[in-house]
């Protein structure tokens, strides 16, 4: 007959002082930005908001419909909104014209080529979804830093 034997091993303490270098989360300047996101994809609203979370960021939503998004902007001010810009059978370019007249820069991640969007929002910055989660920081970045204070 076999002996049972207890195969635990002690968990290493962690060594005491701050993180080494490699395992701190970067700084990039968005830390604590309130994000919207506005995408009625749930697996992209998901994978947006885990890039931003992991970034520190605050997101607002996400929300999947313009009249949601119109709903949570009575209670909370984005510093910066995500829009998809096809939500079901309505376009999402009625709320991007309420942000930014509210000086809240909008990044369009869709699945349009620029070609394809009506002139006013050519000059948008826009990322083609799928995007990665470098370009959709960088584009945050740079949109958020050129905002006036």
């Amino acid at each position: 007959m076999a002996e049972a034997c207890d195969a635990s091993f002690p968990r290493p303490s962690r060594p005491a002082g701050p993180r080494p270098p490699w395992r701190r989360p970067m700084r990039n300047g968005l830390e604590g930005k309130r994000i919207l996101v506005v995408e009625d994809d749930y697996f992209i609203a998901a994978d947006l908001t885990r890039a931003l979370q992991r970034d520190q960021m605050v997101v607002i939503g996400p929300v999947a419909s313009v009249a949601v998004a119109n709903e949570t902007l009575t209670d909370q001010a984005p510093d910066a909104a995500i829009l998809d810009i096809e939500l079901g059978s309505k376009t999402s370019y009625r709320l991007a014209d309420r942000l930014l007249e509210k000086q809240v820069p909008v990044l369009f991640v869709t699945g349009y080529d620029g070609w394809h969007l009506p002139e006013p929002y050519l000059s948008q910055p826009r990322l083609t979804k799928p995007a990665g989660d470098k370009e959709l920081i960088s584009a945050l970045h740079a949109m958020i830093r050129s905002v006036p204070c």
